[in-house]
């Protein structure tokens, strides 16, 4: 009987976890029907309307916006948000931050990492995120990377670390693979590499200034 349960657990939590988060993910999409005029929304409440046109308002925004008047209003909004006190500083770092992590040719999290954390004698998976600037890069002796430490099993907590480049090992697997690996706590270990056999995953941490 034991066994037979903890298969029907190892068939049964993945697909309600998988059911959960779905549900989590269309109930908070959903909500964007309250942009819709009240006596344009619909009687009933049907899952995944609001998903479907929380897609669509993203696709036409980016639609608008990917042409001379559309990128003009665009920079006319954002003048308009710079002019307002605490909007201002929210706004433009969450842009900057947005820019960087899903702009094609930038190196945010295009490569995952193995380095020495907490302390020398362990080793956690990270990823590239770039490399210091400002005032920062003056007082950093030495050539120096910046990392993000996801948690484990919630990547979307960690730390911000600035490495020295000797000290970080570049990984020849991919971000997703990573992050399964980090989200599992090591259980779903990714495919073995044999030592001096690459997959061409990335050019090398040199690649990231």
């Amino acid at each position: 009987m034991r066994k037979y349960f903890i298969t029907g657990l190892l068939v049964l939590v993945p697909l309600a976890i998988t059911a959960w988060v779905l549900n989590l993910i269309i109930s908070t999409m959903d909500q964007s029907l309250l942009l819709v005029p009240a006596n344009w929304q619909p009687t009933t409440h049907i899952p995944g309307i609001g998903t479907i046109l929380t897609v669509l308002i993203v696709f036409i925004t980016g639609l608008l916006t990917n042409n001379l008047v559309g990128n003009y209003v665009l920079r006319q909004w954002e003048r308009l948000l710079q002019r307002i006190p605490v909007v201002n500083s929210l706004y433009s770092s969450v842009k900057q931050v947005s820019d960087t992590l899903f702009s094609s040719s930038g190196n945010a999290f295009r490569k995952a990492v193995l380095i020495p954390y907490p302390h020398p004698q362990s080793w956690t998976i990270a990823f590239l995120t770039g490399a210091p600037g400002g005032d920062v890069k003056n007082h950093l002796v030495g050539d120096f990377v910046s990392v993000y430490v996801p948690t484990t099993p919630n990547p979307t907590s960690g730390f911000f670390l600035m490495m020295a480049r000797k000290d970080v090992v570049e990984l020849d697997m991919s971000v997703d693979a990573a992050l399964k690996y980090i989200v599992s706590m090591g259980v779903v270990a990714p495919e073995h590499v044999p030592a001096g056999q690459s997959t061409g995953q990335g050019a090398g941490v040199d690649a990231v200034h």
